[in-house]
């Protein structure tokens, strides 16, 4: 492939590296990663409330990895509470899996960037070979896509089999119980998984620049290995 298009493909993907880092981080501030409503099941079951009566003791409840918020509704309105995981919930919540969380999403920040600056570089300077070349642009996707997949399986687990939604919508609830009606992840989850495909997406390009992908043997080396066998 001609030098010129191989600049293309790096500049390419070292801006998708670059989005892949602001939208991380401005992932990582926001509460948009779970959405979800819950039922006061003790305020349902003393007026055995059905139907159209339920929704008068349907809440709402979103939340992301520093904070959320929690509208309690019991029949008597809604009343709103502002949630903070440190150091409020950390009691309550797997704080292990939730720290690790935080963990990869900055790993996966430094990674983005590292990878985007040496996107650049391999297509305006002069590559080195190890560091800098085709095998650290590989090193850097694969981090990448890696944190990325790793951050989606600790907070699917954290929230579906640890239950987060239901610890945290009884927080602090002595007289009543919340139940999860439903949850859905929203739109600060779906940005980690668009980052991890583009990481994946960045070592497709690195190929189609024409680097090999790492460990793998090219068919020159096969046949000048067996052509010196013959020899001897």
């Amino acid at each position: 492939m001609p030098a010129q298009q191989k600049k293309i493909i790096f500049c390419i993907a070292g801006v998708l590296s670059f989005a892949c880092a602001l939208g991380t981080a401005a992932a990582i501030g926001t509460q948009l990663w779970v959405k979800g409503t819950i039922l006061c099941k003790t305020g349902a079951l003393l007026v055995n409330a059905t139907g159209q009566e339920l929704e008068k003791f349907i809440g709402k409840i979103q939340y992301g990895l520093f904070h959320g918020e929690r509208v309690r509704q019991c029949g008597l309105g809604g009343r709103p509470l502002q949630l903070s995981f440190f150091p409020d919930l950390l009691k309550i919540i797997p704080a292990s899996i939730h720290v690790s969380v935080i963990l990869f999403c900055t790993v996966l920040v430094v990674f983005a960037l590292l990878g985007a600056g040496f996107f650049m570089f391999n297509a305006f300077g002069s590559p080195y070979e190890t560091l800098h070349g085709p095998i650290g642009l590989y090193l850097w996707s694969f981090i990448g896509c890696s944190c990325g997949c790793l951050i989606m399986i600790l907070f699917s687990s954290e929230v579906k089999i640890h239950h987060l939604s239901e610890k945290i919508a009884n927080f602090k609830e002595g007289s009543f119980t919340f139940k999860t009606h439903s949850e859905q992840f929203a739109n600060s989850f779906w940005i980690i998984l668009a980052c991890s495909l583009v990481h994946f997406l960045n070592a497709l390009l690195i190929r189609f620049a024409g680097f090999q992908f790492p460990f793998s043997k090219s068919k020159d080396s096969g046949t000048i290995t067996g052509a010196v066998d013959l020899m001897y």
